[in-house]
């Protein structure tokens, strides 16, 4: 870990009695002076408004959002379109006041994301389609618009997988976010309230990344170890299959 991860790492301690994921980010954003933020998957807008109100560095703030229903988003959040035009509203009222300062994308990261100039933002926080798709989607297309030296913050970082249970998708922000952040050389940081941080090099592809877990909740990267039932199932498909070819 190098000198910058090291003081990143000490000031993230220094936030461990923080009261919610609102107040870590919040402390977190103004002591790095943060100005141009995304937020990806805004909802009702009740963590864009409580950012925007407490944090007078940010200038600009991203809203991205399609608001509308997914036909290929298995999660509970996927609520009928209709509803989702309340939701909207909700949000853009609760951020009116300040107007000046956001700029609503509406629309999935693909469709919205080239609206964002390359290396214009200098923190981008993940809370939108949890699944391997989403989070895949949101950090490979959102990683060009942050500034070297810049940062990834997100929610539902899971130790589990079954965040929502086995009829809803599984929840892959861990480990994904983890894998991408080796990756690319950054060092990743598990923070309490489900939450992460992916500290950008400030040159890129120098140095080698870490994951520095904070909370001791987090164990091993491998999804095996999350599915005995279908592990089971395969093994006994296995055994009648040898037994076949026996007979």
């Amino acid at each position: 870990m190098n000198s910058a991860d090291a003081d990143t790492r000490s000031f993230l301690e220094s936030l461990g009695g923080s009261r919610s994921r609102v107040d870590l980010w919040t402390h977190f954003i103004s002591a790095c002076g943060a100005r141009s933020v995304a937020e990806v998957g805004v909802w009702r807008g009740e963590f864009a408004a409580e950012l925007l109100a407490a944090c007078s560095t940010i200038a600009t703030y991203y809203m991205i959002d399609p608001w509308r229903h997914l036909d290929d988003w298995n999660k509970p959040a996927n609520v009928a379109s209709q509803a989702f035009e309340a939701i909207h509203l909700e949000a853009m009222a609760r951020t009116d006041f300040a107007s000046a300062r956001r700029r609503v994308l509406r629309g999935t990261t693909l469709e919205v994301v080239d609206a964002i100039e390359d290396g214009a933002l200098d923190f981008a926080y993940i809370d939108g389609d949890h699944t391997l798709k989403g989070i895949s989607t949101d950090l490979i297309s959102l990683m060009p618009k942050i500034r070297a030296g810049g940062f990834i913050g997100g929610d539902d970082f899971c130790p589990s997988i079954w965040q929502h249970g086995s009829e809803f998708e599984p929840t892959l922000v861990f480990p994904f976010a983890v894998h991408f952040a080796l990756a690319i050389r950054a060092s990743i940081f598990a923070l309490p309230f489900n939450q992460f941080l992916i500290a950008l090099p400030s040159v890129p592809r120098a140095g080698v990344g870490t994951f520095v877990d904070l909370t001791g909740h987090y164990g091993s990267l491998d999804l095996l170890r999350q599915l005995p039932a279908q592990r089971e199932s395969v093994g006994r498909r296995l055994r009648r299959a040898l037994l076949a070819r026996k007979r």
